[in-house]
């Protein structure tokens, strides 16, 4: 049935999104990650120690989450075959975060049209690691783009592609392994081993889901009337450049498409930090782009699920 739970989850979260009050399963996943962090660092000694910890949490924490997700839908499901199939698709729709990502561009977007620089670089601080405070209206342009443009693999393609492979338990637990990424994936002097497995794993996980983004990227370009050549030829030659594996595909996918330039210097507690360039300027980077970076969110939300639901459809019937 996933041909049908998996579009449902999909409109839910276009529709409803993440209501305030209802509690979310990826901060229930934080907060296990959180107690079990401080558990395991009570027994490591070393950085061997520390990589081995982290090899743990890496396991048990998708493991629990699959686990949990799966005793859920079975639950539901024995009560009743629809009642089995609307949990699993609410379960599903928490992992999704298109409606999300909209609403994040929109916010900036519209306190820029109103030269509220203060709030707007108060919504982009909530979504990036960078300093914000001297941000001029281009650099929160850019800083929105790109989070935008990234988050179209994890926060929208890739829980749809693991929920087809494997329902609402797979789901899930996709989005514990990105979340133990965000959480302790850090090159940093804490997390340098501890965080070791959680950002291998996230790699490993987002491989395919990041290049199949690219393809819906360089096929939405087509569609709304943008670059696709270009986004194709930018993939090929930029997209290398980025330090992760898979943000820089749909990151150089959209700048192609756009026909704008992202990269650039970015300052980390006051230290400038040097992000190759991907694409070329041949448009201005300006607040409109946010608008028709949103078009590709979209866009590759909706060709995920007609395309994952036709071949679900075939193969399973």
């Amino acid at each position: 049935m996933v041909w049908l739970t998996v579009p449902l989850a999909f409109l839910i979260d276009l529709v409803v999104g993440d209501p305030v009050g209802v509690p979310h399963p990826v901060k229930i996943i934080g907060q296990a990650i959180g107690r079990l962090e401080r558990f395991l660092r009570r027994w490591t000694m070393s950085s061997r120690g520390e990589r081995m910890a982290g090899i743990l949490l890496a396991l048990l924490i998708p493991g629990t989450a699959w686990i949990a997700t799966w005793v859920l839908c079975y639950l539901a499901g024995s009560i009743h075959g629809m009642v089995g199939v609307l949990v699993a698709a609410w379960l599903i729709s928490t992992t999704v975060a298109a409606r999300g990502l909209v609403q994040v561009g929109n916010s900036v977007y519209t306190y820029l049209q109103h030269e509220d620089w203060v709030k707007a670089r108060q919504v982009v601080d909530g979504i990036v690691g960078r300093d914000t405070d001297r941000m001029d209206e281009r650099e929160m342009v850019r800083a929105t783009v790109e989070t935008m443009a990234e988050n179209i693999v994890d926060g929208v393609v890739a829980p749809l592609f693991f929920a087809f492979l494997g329902g609402a338990p797979l789901a899930m637990a996709y989005r514990a392994v990105n979340t133990l990424d965000s959480m302790v994936g850090y090159k940093n002097e804490r997390y340098l081993y501890f965080g070791w497995a959680s950002a291998r794993l996230d790699d490993l996980a987002n491989y395919l889901p990041a290049r199949i983004t690219g393809v819906f990227i360089i096929i939405a370009a087509a569609f709304l009337g943008r670059r696709p050549i270009n986004a194709l030829r930018t993939i090929i030659h930029d997209s290398s450049q980025h330090p992760s594996p898979n943000s820089g595909i749909p990151e150089a996918g959209v700048a192609g498409a756009l026909g704008v330039q992202l990269g650039g210097i970015n300052y980390y507690d006051g230290i400038p930090s040097y992000r190759p360039h991907l694409g070329l300027a041949d448009s201005e980077l300006n607040r409109n782009m946010i608008k028709q970076t949103a078009r590709f969110v979209y866009a590759a939300g909706g060709m995920a699920v007609l395309s994952g639901a036709f071949i679900a459809k075939i193969l399973v019937g």
